[in-house]
C-alpha cells in the first residue's frame, strides 16, 4: 500500500477485483430497445424493509439472524468496504459485522458495523476512515479457502470490494493472534499512509515559458532506463478558471504518446484551482500542481504542455526521474480524458469512461460534473466489465459511493483521503467549507479515487461506464481523467480532444 512504484508492475500473483454491493436486484440485463422494462437503470439499490432483497441471503448461525453481504469461494482478500448511515445526521448502528474465514462457525473478526470500519477503532486512521456520512476501509482481510461476511440488521447500503485469486494462490487468512503482531507495521503504514503528497523540495529538470495560444513546449527526460517519479506545473495565474481545460499535458515514453489530459483532471482538481491532496497527486493554494505517479521507460520519455485556449499562458514545468529496472512485468504509465457537453439525463444512460483492450491494470479516475439543477445528480452506477464479461463484476449503488462517501444530495463539502476525495462541491472546497445544511448540488462538482490495494488487472480488456442517473431531466457536463498501466500493445477508446477540452460546460444562472 505504501511502495508506488509496486502499481507500475503487473501483480506477480494475478487476480481479479471483483465487488459485492447492494445494487437493485432487478438490473439483469441490458436490451437497448426496452432497457427501463428490463430493469438495467433500476436504482432501488439499498434495503429498507423486509420485501427488499439486495444481499446475499439470511441465515441463522449459532442461533442469531444475519444476514449475508458478501461471499467468495476461493482465496482472496477484501480490499475495500463501504457503507453509509442509514440516517444522515446520525452516524451510528447497533448493527454487529462479522467475518467468517475459511469456512469456521466463528468470526475471526466482529464487532459494531460502523465503529469497527471508521478509523476511530481497531482498524487505524487512515486505513480505515469517516468519510462524509459512511465509513470506509481499505484495511486488507486476507483469506485462504473463503470469507463470508454477515450483519446482524438488515444491510442499509454497502459495497464489498475484494481480489478473487487462482484457486492454487497461497493466501495466509487473517488472525486477530496475527493482527496483534503486526501492530507496529500498521501504525508505520498508516503513518506513511497520511504523510500525503507534499511538494518536493528540489527538481532535477525545469523548463519555463510563455505559451501564446496553439503553442506548446517540451522537457525531455534523461535518456536510458529511468522512470518519471514527480512532476510539478504551476501557471502564471488562474483568474480564467476554464485555464485548467485549456492546458493540455500529454506524455510520451520510448516514442509513443500515452498521456493527453487537461492539467486539471490530470491533477485532479477539476475546473479551476481547488486545493487538495492524496496518494499520488496535490494542488496548492498557489495553484501549484503535484504528481508522484512512478512512470517507468526503457530508453526515452518526453513531458509536453500545450495552451489551446485563446490567451497567452506563463507556464513552469519541472520534474524529477529515478532508477528503475525494467523487467517482463514492468508497464507504462497511461492517462486520458473524456468530456462532453451536454449530457443528457433522459433516457437514462451508461455514460463510458474508458474501454481498454490489451493488458494492463487500471489505477484511478478523476470526475468533473456541471450540474444545472439543483435536485441530485449521481444517483448512477459504476458498471465495469473484465475480460469480456457480459454482466459487470463490480456494480456499484451510486456515483458518490464510487468515491467514497453517501448521501450526496446533502454531501455537498469538501474532503480528502489518501484514496479519494471530493475537491470541489458547488461553491464549496477546502478554502471555502460549507457551513449550512443545504441541498443544492448545481455547478461544479468534482470527485476522484485512486488505488492502492483495489486496482484493477486486466488481461485482455476492462470497461468501465458510469450511469447518466440524475432525479432532473437536464443538460449536464461530464468530463472525467483516467489514469492506468498498460503494455506497450494496449489501446484505449480515448482519443486527444481539444473540440470538447474546450467546450468547458457553462454554469447554470
Amino acid at each position: 500500500m505504501t511502495d508506488k512504484s509496486r502499481i507500475a508492475r503487473f501483480p506477480r500473483n494475478d487476480f481479479r477485483l471483483a465487488q459485492q454491493s447492494s445494487y437493485d436486484r432487478d438490473s439483469v440485463e441490458f436490451e437497448e430497445a426496452k432497457y427501463e422494462a428490463t430493469g438495467w437503470f433500476a436504482n432501488f439499490d439499498r434495503n429498507s424493509n423486509k420485501k427488499n432483497g439486495n444481499f446475499e441471503r439470511k441465515e441463522i448461525i449459532n442461533g442469531r439472524e444475519e444476514y449475508v453481504v458478501m461471499e467468495h469461494t476461493g482465496p482472496g482478500a477484501i480490499v475495500r468496504t463501504w457503507m453509509p448511515w442509514e440516517s444522515y445526521k446520525k452516524p451510528g448502528t447497533n448493527a454487529i459485522i462479522r467475518f467468517y474465514i475459511d469456512g469456521k462457525s466463528e468470526p475471526a473478526l466482529q464487532g459494531n458495523m460502523f465503529d469497527l470500519l471508521n478509523g476511530k477503532g481497531l482498524i487505524p486512521y487512515p486505513l480505515a476512515h469517516e468519510s462524509l456520512a459512511s465509513a470506509v476501509s481499505f484495511f486488507p482481510i486476507p483469506y485462504a479457502k473463503s470469507m463470508k461476511v454477515t450483519v446482524s440488521e438488515m444491510p442499509f447500503f454497502f459495497q464489498f470490494t475484494y481480489r478473487a485469486y487462482d484457486a492454487d494462490t497461497h493466501v495466509k487468512s487473517f488472525t486477530m493472534a496475527d493482527y496483534t503482531r503486526a501492530t507496529e507495521l500498521i501504525e508505520k503504514t498508516a503513518q506513511t499512509l497520511s504523510n500525503l503528497n507534499q511538494p518536493q523540495q528540489s527538481y532535477e529538470l525545469a523548463a519555463s515559458t510563455i505559451l501564446r495560444s496553439g503553442e506548446q513546449m517540451s522537457l525531455a527526460l534523461p535518456a536510458g532506463n529511468a522512470a518519471i517519479e514527480a512532476i510539478k506545473v504551476k501557471l502564471g495565474n488562474y483568474d480564467d478558471a476554464h485555464i485548467t481545460r485549456h492546458v493540455i499535458i500529454k506524455m510520451s515514453f520510448d516514442d509513443k504518446q500515452t498521456v493527453w489530459s487537461p492539467i486539471g483532471d490530470f491533477f485532479g482538481t477539476g475546473i479551476g484551482v481547488n486545493p487538495f491532496e492524496d496518494r499520488y497527486r496535490a494542488v496548492l493554494e498557489d495553484g501549484t500542481m503535484l504528481s508522484s505517479w512512478v512512470m517507468p521507460y526503457q530508453r526515452n520519455a518526453m513531458i509536453t504542455l500545450k495552451n489551446i485556449g485563446p490567451d497567452p499562458v506563463d507556464v513552469d514545468l519541472q520534474a524529477n526521474t529515478g532508477e528503475w529496472v525494467w523487467d517482463d512485468a514492468s508497464m507504462y504509465f497511461n492517462a486520458a480524458w473524456r468530456g462532453q457537453y451536454p449530457v443528457a439525463t433522459r433516457p437514462y444512460s451508461d455514460w463510458n469512461y474508458v474501454t481498454l483492450t490489451g493488458k494492463g491494470v487500471y489505477v484511478g479516475d478523476s470526475l468533473t460534473v456541471m450540474n444545472p439543477d439543483k435536485r441530485w445528480w449521481g444517483e448512477g452506477d459504476e458498471k465495469i466489465y473484465v475480460d469480456g464479461e457480459t454482466f459487470p463484476s463490480i456494480f456499484g449503488t451510486g456515483t458518490e459511493d464510487y468515491y467514497a462517501y453517501s448521501w450526496g444530495g446533502k454531501s455537498t463539502d469538501f474532503y480528502q483521503h489518501p484514496f479519494h476525495a471530493q475537491p470541489r462541491a458547488n461553491v464549496y472546497n477546502k478554502l471555502n467549507r460549507k457551513t449550512t445544511d443545504e441541498r443544492n448540488t448545481q455547478g461544479y462538482s468534482t470527485e476522484t479515487r485512486v488505488r492502492a490495494l483495489d486496482t484493477m488487472p486486466f488481461s485482455s480488456s476492462l470497461k468501465l461506464d458510469m450511469e447518466i442517473w440524475s432525479w432532473a431531466d437536464a443538460q449536464m457536463g461530464y468530463g472525467v481523467g483516467l489514469y492506468w498501466y498498460a503494455d506497450e500493445n494496449t489501446t484505449s477508446n480515448r482519443q486527444p480532444d481539444e473540440f470538447e477540452a474546450r467546450n468547458v460546460p457553462p454554469l447554470p444562472n
